[in-house]
């Protein structure tokens, strides 16, 4: 395997990621909500931290940039849409834009729904995908600023790529996302049992990400729009994917 990923708990259900690159022992740190455990974990490991790449430009994820910095002057790496309310970029990116980390390399895609400009770094040769508060375990994130059909056209960036790839995302939200997802898609035994496993990893204080996107494919509703009993349930047989997906959005926001 030729990089490290060590997934960090920050905040009260915030994730922080280090993804290391063997040949080159350059390191990335991928959102940045608090510093403290970050710091914690470069030291442990006698890592430095040589890049930054935020996500998107909400406070739980990049409050704790200054205090990282201070100590890891790394180079910061952002969407270029979003960096009028970001943290000084030192590279700006967009959709089709690439960014490297010794040999492996990430390719930028835009994923706004959540916010606008929130951006997800696929890194082929590690066969991951940090996607944040876009594609969730069990989810997807809010509508704060983009519309229903933006994110749908997000997931669809997501849904394309390797079936393997792991899903690197920024909250531990999935127990909470099980649960809903049970009532939009109640018969699916892959779901039923994944939200057991859901719970008795938590019962043991265990994170439920990252996650791999087969996994997502079978059991995330927000994937699976197109899905006839998920249709059946939401008594929306004829109707497009995008506006399953809506509704799928509109249920979830008031559950």
């Amino acid at each position: 395997m030729p990089y490290d990923l060590i997934t960090i708990p920050c905040l009260s259900d915030n994730y922080a990621y280090l993804l290391r690159d063997h040949d080159s022992g350059e390191v990335a740190v991928i959102d940045v909500p608090e510093a403290g455990p970050i710091l914690k974990e470069l030291e442990n490991r006698g890592w430095s931290a040589t890049q930054v790449w935020l996500t998107h430009h909400h406070w739980d994820h990049i409050d704790g940039l200054p205090d990282l910095l201070a100590v890891h002057p790394a180079k910061v790496v952002g969407g270029k849409a979003d960096a009028h309310r970001l943290p000084k970029l030192d590279q700006a990116v967009s959709e089709g834009d690439t960014v490297s980390l010794g040999a492996l390399e990430a390719q930028v895609l835009d994923v706004s729904g959540h916010t606008i400009g929130h951006i997800a770094l696929y890194v082929p040769k590690a066969s991951l995908a940090f996607t944040a508060d876009s594609l969730m375990a069990l989810g997807c994130g809010r509508l704060f600023e983009g519309t229903p059909a933006q994110m749908w056209d997000s997931m669809q960036k997501l849904m394309a790529l390797p079936a393997d790839t792991t899903i690197c995302s920024g909250h531990e939200y999935t127990a909470s996302n099980a649960k809903f997802a049970l009532t939009v898609d109640p018969a699916n035994a892959a779901l039923i049992s994944r939200s057991n496993d859901i719970q008795a990893a938590r019962d043991k204080g265990l994170p439920t990400v990252p996650s791999k996107l087969s996994t997502e494919l079978e059991t995330n509703p927000f994937l699976r729009p197109a899905d006839p009993g998920i249709r059946a349930t939401l008594g929306m047989q004829d109707a497009t994917d995008a506006a399953v997906f809506k509704e799928i959005r509109k249920r979830k926001d008031s559950f």
